[in-house]
């Protein structure tokens, strides 16, 4: 059939007359006579030379029939739609007979479906271009109609086989064609709407060949194709494997020698399949993950391949899932249609990242643009699954390899840090003030994201403030209520420029500072990648202020006469700034009592409170406070014996908190004065 046409284009080159005159028409057809079997699809080739006129030349073609060989029956033309015979109409109509122009000056005759009273003497005419009529217009040949006698048959059933048995089918091939041909026969194996494969075959002339995927095994003498008798052919498998499993039928073709001496396959044919089961002895499967590197950069793509090694494969049911630092990023049934987990799933729907089926054996994880916080350990898992009869899969083994890490470097940055401290010991109560500028070559496109950190003498680390890339303020979980009331503050004074105060200090603020910063540009897609991390640190020390704390009682007046004045001084130690709140409290003990009774409080916030058990102490003492707060003067006038006993001064130091609550801090007493009051 269809197979002719190009083996026919070739005859077209080869049967031309030559040495003719280029003046002189001549007219070609394709040499007969031609056995065709009835039913098939054929063609006849018709070729004009020597011609004047257009390139495009017209072709008509006609039958003498056997039963009145001088009368022309007129079956189609290239020019004119009312050539041809009521007897050809309708085919000409339904394209059961047509013309292809093959060039402007050669066509083919095409009868799709072959009749026996389509047997007769073909004329191929061209209507005359030339000047004048010099040469020949049409060429006849003659075809010869012939039953298809040919038979391919086999017995259709469907045969259960164990990897390792072996398959023996046979096909019955016959013909009853009087004219001298040859049989062609082939074996093809197919799975559902895949291509067939071709398992082996013995040509029209005795030539016997496997196809690709079985010619290793008919070398080693486990695929072979023996005639048993006149007729019947058989096909022997030894050794089966999995994959042999699949439909098998046999294809055999009629073949006639031309008169140019090529052969054309008259009929083609093929028999009933048997389908042959095999079921793999071996379920055993390995997995073995694989990746080009270890080490990244930022932005550069990552490919794993997940690669299961398993006999039989396609008619195995396998799922996979992709795992990073052992959570869940994706999963394929074997469906192949894969679902990913939280942000992974955002990164597909963005064209990020893939997961994906290659083939059979080899399953795909790729990260198009790699992240820092893509670093980790990655992992693949296959599961064998079951299929029920209920058409419900369930699972049977799970295998999975080692892990794959994979470290991502950041950018090559080139940001560089400067951190400012006001001061790198300070008492307790003072302001620490830090400053911390950046500098980038990536400039203006550059946003900043700073973190502020304390490592205390123990090394233990704790963040005190944040602030992200679009100016947002976090402060860290022990200094949240701390920054409430506005105890710590973080400004960006300019572009990469910031600071931090923390007012009121105490103590517990000891240690070591570091600025942290990270520079993140916006990528391509608009997202936003981290490029770099630098950070530096200053050593802060803080001085107590109960350190050293101590209080002195001196006067210079002993023994004062009577109705004469004398001073009492309370002397602090350390010198404390004006700042630092330190109540003093003068306390008396009358000459002859075993008790002390306050008698003048200086408080902490500056105020005088008076005892009430020394009533007349009040109108004949002045309190003095020097500014500094260290020096705290008791002056009494007019000294008589109510005033003489002993005198001490208590001191109590205070901090002030950044709730606006107190705390005392520590509290000391002096020594005793006794002031004897001597008559004149």
């Amino acid at each position: 059939g269809g197979s002719g046409t190009a083996y026919q284009e070739v005859m077209l080159v080869s049967s031309y007359p030559t040495g003719m005159a280029l003046a002189q028409r001549q007219v070609a057809v394709q040499e007969g006579p031609l056995y065709r079997t009835e039913g098939s699809h054929i063609t006849l080739w018709c070729k004009v030379s020597g011609y004047q006129g257009p390139a495009e030349q017209n072709f008509q073609w006609s039958i003498y029939l056997p039963s009145a060989p001088e009368r022309e029956v007129q079956i189609v033309s290239t020019v004119d739609p009312s050539f041809p015979y009521a007897i050809y109409t309708q085919r000409v109509r339904s394209r059961g007979i047509y013309v292809e122009r093959v060039q402007g000056d050669a066509v083919l005759l095409h009868i799709t479906e072959l009749q026996e009273r389509d047997a007769g003497e073909y004329e191929c005419h061209t209507p005359n271009t030339d000047e004048r009529y010099f040469g020949s217009y049409s060429a006849k040949m003659n075809l010869v109609v012939i039953p298809d006698s040919l038979r391919v048959t086999a017995i259709p059933q469907t045969l259960n086989k164990v990897e390792h048995d072996s398959l023996e089918l046979k096909c019955e091939v016959s013909k009853s064609t009087a004219q001298h041909s040859h049989v062609s026969i082939a074996w093809y194996r197919q799975r559902g709407s895949e291509v067939p494969v071709e398992v082996i075959s013995l040509s029209r002339d005795f030539v016997l060949r496997a196809g690709s995927a079985y010619a290793q095994r008919q070398a080693t003498g486990d695929v072979r194709l023996d005639k048993v008798g006149e007729t019947t052919s058989k096909l022997t498998i030894y050794n089966l494997h999995p994959s042999d499993q699949g439909e098998f039928y046999c294809e055999a073709a009629e073949w006639i020698q031309d008169p140019d001496k090529s052969w054309y396959a008259m009929t083609r044919k093929r028999s009933q399949g048997a389908i042959v089961n095999v079921q793999a002895t071996d379920k055993e499967f390995s997995v073995r993950l694989e990746t080009e590197k270890r080490t990244y950069i930022v932005g550069e793509p990552v490919e794993f391949r997940c690669i299961l090694e398993a006999q039989n494969v396609p008619d195995r049911y396998f799922s996979i899932s992709w795992a990073f630092n052992s959570s869940l990023i994706a999963s394929l049934g074997p469906n192949a249609v894969p679902v990913l987990n939280n942000e992974f799933a955002q990164r597909e729907a963005l064209g990020q990242l893939k997961v994906a089926k290659e083939s059979d054996s080899v399953f795909v994880l790729k990260i198009y643009r790699l992240r820092l916080e893509d670093s980790g350990k990655y992992n693949c898992r296959v599961t064998e699954r079951e299929k029920t009869v209920t058409g419900d899969f369930i699972d049977k083994e799970s295998k999975r390899p080692k892990n794959i890490p994979i470290t991502v470097l950041p950018l090559k940055t080139s940001i560089s840090l400067e951190i400012i401290n006001n001061a790198s010991s300070v008492l307790e109560g003072e302001s620490l003030r830090f400053g911390c500028s950046v500098r980038s070559a990536f400039g203006p496109q550059s946003r900043f994201s700073v973190a502020w950190q304390l490592v205390d003498k123990l090394n233990r680390r704790s963040e005190i403030v944040r602030l992200d890339r679009e100016g947002t303020l976090q402060p860290g979980p022990s200094y949240a209520e701390r920054s409430s009331y506005g105890g710590i503050q973080v400004e960006q004074v300019r572009p990469g420029s910031f600071t931090l105060e923390i007012f009121n200090s105490i103590k517990a603020d000891e240690g070591h500072y570091e600025c942290r910063v990270v520079e993140w540009t916006r990528t391509l897609d608009g997202e936003w990648q981290m490029v770099g991390e630098r950070h530096m640190g200053t050593l802060v020390s803080i001085t107590a202020l109960e350190a050293g704390f101590a209080v002195t009682a001196i006067s210079r007046t002993p023994g004062v006469t009577y109705n004469e004045s004398f001073d009492l001084q309370c002397i602090i130690k350390p010198h404390y700034p004006s700042w630092v709140p330190v109540s003093v409290t003068w306390r008396f003990q009358p000459a002859g009592s075993t008790e002390f009774h306050d008698l003048v409080t200086f408080t902490r916030d500056g105020g005088v409170q008076w005892g009430d058990r020394y009533v007349g102490f009040r109108t004949r003492t002045a309190i003095e406070k020097a500014e500094s707060s260290n020096n705290v003067r008791l002056s009494i006038s007019r000294a008589s014996d109510t005033e003489a006993g002993k005198y001490q001064c208590v001191a109590e130091l205070w901090r002030k908190n950044y709730n606006s609550s107190w705390t005392r801090l520590a509290d000391r007493t002096s020594n005793l004065l006794e002031i004897r009051v001597l008559r004149p």
